[in-house]
């Protein structure tokens, strides 16, 4: 008897596909993340130095791979229908058993902000992630400031739940976040686990 390998995760909304990166993504990606770094510098982590570099981008194909086969995270590309990268969206920290939540992080490049593609994706993943990957919790946090990553939580049903003090570092500095939540509609009460 083999062990057979299911598919990687292919997501398909009405303008892109959302799939795992793959080491030919490189020069679209490192292009991408320069065009925007100053667009992205005050609500990301301070870059690595070798954040564009090809060894920094491996890694990263590879780590995409071993967490969606492990089923601890779920990092996909936001490509649009013409093959041109326009952002990502993970799914990240899934702790499964009582929880069954997961954290998404998320970014669009600058060419592509304000015209809908995040919110379009993480439609996606949110039905993704209550449907065939049975979650229940999902949880964003970004910078209070952060108006459009507000907005596009917000538009895709995600509730408002307070601050976290020092969340993470963005930009150099420990900041202050506020969180959001969206709950699987039917998580009421009681389970059958226990």
């Amino acid at each position: 008897m083999f062990l057979r390998r299911s598919a990687p995760p292919r997501l398909e909304t009405e303008r892109m596909v959302l799939r795992l990166p793959a080491h030919g993504d490189f020069k679209a990606w490192t292009g991408l993340r320069e065009q925007s770094r100053a667009f992205l510098t005050p609500w990301e982590p301070v870059w690595h130095a070798d954040h564009l570099s090809r060894r920094a981008f491996a890694n990263r194909v590879y780590w995409a791979a071993r967490a969606s086969r492990a089923g601890t995270a779920l990092p996909l590309f936001m490509i649009r229908r013409d093959g041109v990268l326009v952002g990502a969206v993970t799914l990240d920290t899934i702790r499964r058993g009582p929880a069954q939540t997961g954290t998404l992080g998320y970014w669009v490049g600058v060419p592509f902000a304000r015209q809908g593609y995040m919110r379009e994706a993480l439609a996606a993943v949110v039905a993704h992630a209550f449907g065939p990957m049975d979650l229940s919790r999902l949880e964003a946090a970004c910078l209070p400031e952060n108006a459009a990553s507000r907005g596009v939580l917000e538009s895709a049903g995600f509730n408002y739940e307070g601050v976290a003090e020092g969340y993470l570092q963005i930009n150099g500095r420990w900041r202050n976040h506020v969180l959001y939540s969206s709950l699987r509609p039917d998580r009421r009460g009681r389970t059958d686990v226990g």
